[in-house]
């Protein structure tokens, strides 16, 4: 049966929900158009719920349970009350004229993690960018008002609060020596970039590791990706990739698996944290 953590976001309640909705029909030996069929739908609507891409009906979720032969009430109450939870809206909703759709998965899935694993090659990770590191990435769209960005701002550093929160996750983060000798924002913008990552070397729940310039050509030639861990028994880690206006989600074991391999490479080819503090403090010195 399906179960939730407590910190469990509306989008883990949906991919979890959904995943078991998709059990419940292949025990029953029912195709999607079948089952789409049943609640006046198509079979691509049931793919897309059983991925936890859309909101939930709850009328057809129990129009679906009655179709699997889900009879137990106390079962078909647990799953319309996930259902239902998984229907509000996360604190990111007030931010959807800043936050592309294809991200807000992201934002959710982050929400509800136990452990992230980021390399970034270009910025510094989100989570740990300073307001005015932000503030000049977003500034530097072409047609953005003042005002959108503030507001892209203010959403990022609402999203680093899961670091401080309690029951906060770990976060392992690789950083290519290419984003922090990039200048962004200028020599104070970065300096006070650098400090900051410095400082949150300190923290209990976070690793970092910087992957030098000397350590040649490395494992992650594709670019920038994360891993994400779930406290969820039933819901899988996921990888996601990030392009310029999309981003990829995977979930099938040998494709995630792939990814957990590169990770585990540049965390090997890359600086120990120590001495990745280490190299921090002279790229300080040299800002």
């Amino acid at each position: 049966m399906t179960t939730a953590q407590p910190e469990s976001g509306p989008t883990v309640l949906r991919i979890l929900v959904g995943s078991h909705l998709r059990q419940l029909r292949e025990a029953r030996n029912i195709t999607r158009d079948e089952a789409g069929y049943a609640i006046r739908a198509s079979g691509s609507k049931i793919s897309r719920i059983e991925l936890g891409r859309v909101g939930f009906k709850l009328r057809d979720v129990d129009d679906l349970l009655t179709l699997y032969g889900v009879t137990d009430p106390d079962d078909r109450a647990m799953l319309l009350g996930l259902a239902r939870q998984a229907n509000a809206p996360g604190w990111w909703h007030k931010y959807t004229d800043v936050l592309p759709e294809w991200f807000q998965v992201y934002v959710g899935l982050e929400e509800a993690a136990s452990l992230i694993r980021t390399y970034e090659v270009q910025f510094v990770p989100g989570l740990l960018q300073t307001e005015e590191y932000v503030r000049a990435i977003a500034a530097g769209h072409l047609s953005v008002s003042t005002e959108e960005v503030e507001r892209r701002v203010a959403l990022r550093m609402t999203r680093q609060q899961l670091l401080t929160r309690p029951n906060s996750p770990r976060l392992w983060a690789v950083i290519d020596e290419a984003a922090l000798r990039r200048p962004v924002g200028g020599r104070e913008v970065m300096r006070g970039q650098i400090e900051r990552l410095i400082e949150v070397t300190k923290w209990p729940n976070v690793i970092l590791q910087v992957l030098p310039f000397k350590a040649g050509y490395h494992s992650a030639e594709a670019g920038a990706f994360s891993v994400l861990r779930f406290p969820e028994p039933d819901l899988p880690d996921i990888a996601y990739i990030e392009q310029l206006t999309s981003a990829l989600y995977l979930d099938k074991p040998d494709d995630v698996e792939k990814y957990v391999e590169a990770m585990e490479r540049l965390c090997i080819e890359s600086d120990t944290p120590d001495d990745s503090v280490e190299l921090l403090s002279r790229i300080l010195q040299e800002t």
